[in-house]
This record gives structure tokens, C-alpha cells and sequence, in this order.
């Protein structure tokens, strides 16, 4: 038996999950020694400190050149470096959020911590995956652990109803996943997506249903994890009742990972299918999860729900993005939502595409610096009490904010206007590349759609700003709690809003880095 050669050189991308992993052993390993009424406060910082680790890793790894590593079955590339230091930023401030959260329950273990470690390994990994069953597994280590935190909090209904909901839809869209990759295993013969173009060039001419039915397939599961219409169903329940620092992972981690993922698998193996497909499909389901996301957040006066209903949007914006990747050079005959005429001059393909995938980059880790914050702001306001009742998250509990605590109010309001994309918010920035790579691309009317449906979003996040500034402090409302580790995640992530869409600095330099996937 020939075992295969590896050497440092493959393990070198698996650093920053193995750091991750190696952080989460450490608290494991810890919580033994532990009674349960012993300090854990040093648990957070631990997690914390080891994100930052790995997203620095991460980081300098975006000026690695790209190449395969362990046969084929990853891929080292400036693009999924970055993904891993967005999901790092995602966990080091979701978990300076839990400390004081999980305190007033009584619920800080290791096993919590370990748990977002766990998760964050899955989405490292996942971005690397450049082979079906491998990114399969790796999702897999990423949904397990997000099934377990989901319903962490094992008291009340709502967790375990929000649990058991996650799993079921989870397990049920993996298999899709799965089979999907066994469909296009069978028309080209192997799972690398390297390896897979030409056979499939060669299969969509011989068996074109087995190919097609296939990429629909994977891509319905994809869809399932970003949330995107009509795979939506399950993300206000499970946000709402999922611990709010776990939501926050969730909406920015999760959602980075799983299209890291997407954009690896098509377009790697987009040239052996034919355009119109991924471009109709993306551009389909952009329209329907803009336009819905943003409908159903207006009449939500729950915040968490709200927020829910809004990241469906931002899914909705991301895969504007996606489908500018693979859209037809401009002045090509396109159907409805495709490519419509920009003239005789048109941006060369090849360069429409590094922009819409810069685009896309910089858009996920301005949503993750703003969602993470904004659910930390909820996190704060929020009583254990009122969950069941389903009213720790109204929009009351905002009303006067900026009188009782003037800098959280600050805080949500900045957070608020870089999710509507006011200027001058990393939000706006996030958007308007976004919107201008699509431009570029020729999809005209969808990107006129987008913006029409992001306007109709201002609405309902400047009606929280509204409640917070210009309505009263509530009669009998409680005092609220202050946490230094969630004050100083929410200071870092309102700095990172404002800084980086006023100026956004080396984070450009890092995307000329990272616009690139392996063979691109």
C-alpha cells in the first residue's frame, strides 16, 4: 500500500484551523479542573486571543502564491486566506459578546467556547476544500457545532425548538449537498473540482440532465446555508432562539464560510458548464432574496427577527456578486435578468471578475464587523426573563437608549447605518462595490432592483435609531449591565465601520491580494 507524501508545505493552510482546534482542546481540557462555581472569565479572552492568532496567520497568508496541497483535495490561495481572517474577526468579537451574556445565565462552560472554536475550524477548512466529499466534511464539522450552540442554552422552548429546527433543515440540506456531488462524481468520475471541468465539458454534451440536476442540487444546498429565498425558512427561528453572541456567528461566520465555498465550487468547474446556467441561477436567486429579505423585515418590531430578515438581504446583495462572476461580456444576447448592453466599450471579463470577487470579499467583512456589533448591542439589552415571552428583543427595549447609555446608542446607530449603507459606514462601501461590479458585468435592471430594495431597507433600520434617540426611557425599565469585554467588542467593531468606509486603507492592498482563486 502506497500511502501518500505530504509535507509541511500541505499542512501550512490547515494553521490557522489547527490553532483553532489546538484553543479549543486547551478549554476543554481546562473545564476538568474546573468546579461549577469556579471563574471562567479567562475563557473568553483565551478564545479571543486565539482567534486573533489565527486570523493574523490567516492574514499574512493572503500574500502566499496559490497552489494545491494534500493531492488536490485543498487549495492555498489569497481568497480563502482572507475568508479565514473574516471569520476569525467574526469569532474574536462574537466571543468577547458571550462573556457577560452567558454570566447572567449562569451558563459559561467551556464546551461553549470550545464549541465556536470547533465551528470556526469548519469554516477555515471549508474555505480551502477544493474536492466534493472534503468540503462536504468540513461542512459538516461546521454544522454539528452550530446545532450544538443553537440550542446551548437548554432551558425554555425556544432554544430546543430553534436546535431541533436547525438540525432537521441542516441534515436535510447536506443530503441535497450530497447527492447533488455524487450526480456530478457520476458524470465526470472523479471530486476534485480541478479535475472536473473538462469531463464535464465533455458530460453536458453526453448526459446534460445527470450535469445539470446535479449543480442545481449543490447549489440548493449552498443556498440553504446563506439563507437565500426560498432556502430561507429556518433563519428567523433560529436566530431568534439561539443564544444572541451565537445568532451574531452565525449571521457573519457561517454566511463567509458557505459562500467561500460556493464561489470555489463554481467557478472552478463553471467553464465546463455552460454560462447561462450559474448565471440564471445566481441572478434568480439574488432577485427573490433582495426583494423578499428586505419585505419581510419591514413589519418585524422583534430586533432579533429583524435582523434575521436582514441578513437574508445582504445573502440577497452577495449574490448580485456571484452572479457578476459569471455573467456575459456586455452587448452579448442575454434573457430576462441577464446581461443587458453597456455600448461598444466594455470592461474586459477577466477583470469584471476580479472586481466582483473583491467586491464580494470586502462586502462579507464589512457585514461582519457591523452584524456582529449589532447583535452585541441586542445581546445587552435583552433579560432572561422576558425570552419566553418572546419580548426581550422589541423595539421598546430601545426606546430612550441614548439617554441611559449614550455610547451604545452610538454604537447601534453606526451599526444600523452601515446595514442600510449610509455613508459614510463600511456599508455604503460594501455596496457600492458590490453594486459597480454588477454594473460592470452588464446586469443592469438587477442591480437597479438591488438598490430599490436596499432603499426600502433604510426604513426599518432607521426606525430602531428612532427609538433609541427620540422616543423616551420606558416607564420602570431596568438597569442595564455593563461588560467590559462586550464595551470593548463593540468599540472595536463601531472603529471598523466608521475607519474602513472612510478609509479603507491596507484592507484594499489585501484584496488585489485575495481577488484571486487557485488557477484564476
Amino acid at each position: 500500500m502506497n500511502l501518500p507524501t505530504l509535507t509541511s508545505a500541505d499542512f501550512f493552510p490547515m494553521l490557522p484551523a489547527i490553532i483553532m482546534v489546538v484553543g479549543a482542546c486547551i478549554l476543554l481540557l481546562s473545564e476538568v479542573f474546573l468546579s461549577a462555581h469556579s471563574s471562567r472569565g479567562y475563557q473568553a479572552v483565551l478564545t479571543a486571543i486565539t482567534a486573533v492568532i489565527a486570523g493574523v496567520v490567516a492574514l499574512k497568508m493572503v500574500f502566499e502564491p496559490a497552489r494545491e496541497v494534500f493531492l488536490g483535495f485543498g487549495a492555498l490561495d489569497p481568497f480563502s486566506s482572507f475568508l479565514t481572517f473574516v471569520v476569525c474577526v467574526a469569532l474574536a468579537l462574537a466571543t468577547l459578546t458571550s462573556a457577560g451574556f452567558l454570566r447572567k445565565r449562569g451558563a459559561e462552560r467551556g464546551e461553549f467556547y470550545a464549541l465556536m472554536l470547533f465551528a470556526t475550524a469548519g469554516m477555515s477548512l471549508l474555505a480551502i476544500s477544493n474536492e466534493l466529499i472534503t468540503l462536504f466534511v468540513n461542512l459538516e464539522v461546521l454544522s454539528i457545532s452550530t446545532y450544538a450552540l443553537t440550542s446551548f442554552l437548554r432551558r425554555g422552548t425556544r432554544p430546543s425548538e430553534a436546535g431541533f429546527k436547525y438540525f432537521i433543515l441542516g441534515a436535510f440540506s447536506s443530503a441535497v449537498l450530497l447527492y447533488g456531488a455524487a450526480l456530478l462524481y457520476g458524470a465526470t468520475g472523479t471530486t476534485h473540482l480541478t479535475g472536473m471541468v473538462l469531463p464535464l465539458a465533455n458530460a453536458v454534451r453526453t448526459n446534460p440532465a445527470l450535469v445539470y440536476t446535479g449543480a442545481l442540487l449543490v447549489a440548493a444546498g449552498f443556498a440553504f446555508k446563506v439563507a437565500a429565498v426560498p432556502f430561507h425558512m429556518w433563519t428567523p427561528d433560529v436566530y431568534e432562539g439561539a443564544p444572541t453572541p451565537v445568532t451574531a456567528l452565525m449571521s457573519a461566520g457561517v454566511k463567509a464560510a458557505a459562500f467561500a465555498a460556493l464561489v470555489r465550487v463554481f467557478v472552478t468547474v463553471g467553464p465546463g458548464l455552460d454560462p447561462q446556467l450559474p448565471l440564471t441561477l445566481f441572478s434568480t436567486l439574488a432577485l427573490l432574496t433582495m426583494v423578499a429579505g428586505n419585505l419581510l423585515a419591514i413589519p418585524q418590531r422583534n430586533v432579533k427577527r429583524m435582523l434575521a430578515y436582514s441578513s437574508i438581504a445582504h445573502a440577497g446583495y452577495l449574490l448580485l456578486g456571484v452572479a457578476a462572476l459569471f455573467a456575459t461580456a456586455p452587448g452579448e444576447a442575454f434573457s430576462l435578468l441577464g446581461s443587458t448592453s453597456l455600448g461598444t466599450t466594455a470592461t474586459p471579463q477577466a477583470v469584471a471578475r476580479a472586481e466582483a470577487l473583491r467586491g464580494i470579499l470586502f462586502y462579507l467583512l464589512a457585514y461582519t464587523v457591523t452584524a456582529v456589533g449589532a447583535f452585541g448591542v441586542v445581546s445587552v439589552l435583552e433579560r432572561r426573563e422576558d425570552e419566553e415571552r418572546g419580548t426581550a428583543w422589541d423595539l421598546e427595549r430601545f426606546s430612550g437608549l441614548a439617554q441611559r447609555r449614550p455610547g451604545w446608542a452610538f454604537a447601534m446607530a453606526a451599526f444600523m447605518l452601515s446595514l442600510a449603507g449610509i455613508p459614510p459606514t463600511v456599508g455604503f462601501l460594501g455596496k457600492l462595490l458590490i453594486f459597480r461590479s454588477a454594473v460592470d458585468a452588464g446586469l443592469i435592471g438587477l442591480t437597479i432592483i438591488a438598490v430599490l430594495s436596499s432603499a426600502a431597507g433604510v426604513y426599518y433600520y432607521l426606525r430602531v435609531v428612532v427609538y433609541m434617540y427620540m422616543r423616551p426611557v420606558p416607564e420602570g425599565a431596568h438597569a442595564l449591565e455593563r461588560n467590559w469585554m462586550t464595551e470593548f467588542a463593540l468599540v472595536v467593531s463601531t472603529v471598523a465601520v466608521v475607519v474602513l468606509g472612510i478609509a479603507p486603507g491596507p484592507v484594499t492592498e489585501w484584496l488585489v491580494q485575495a481577488g484571486h482563486l487557485l488557477g484564476r
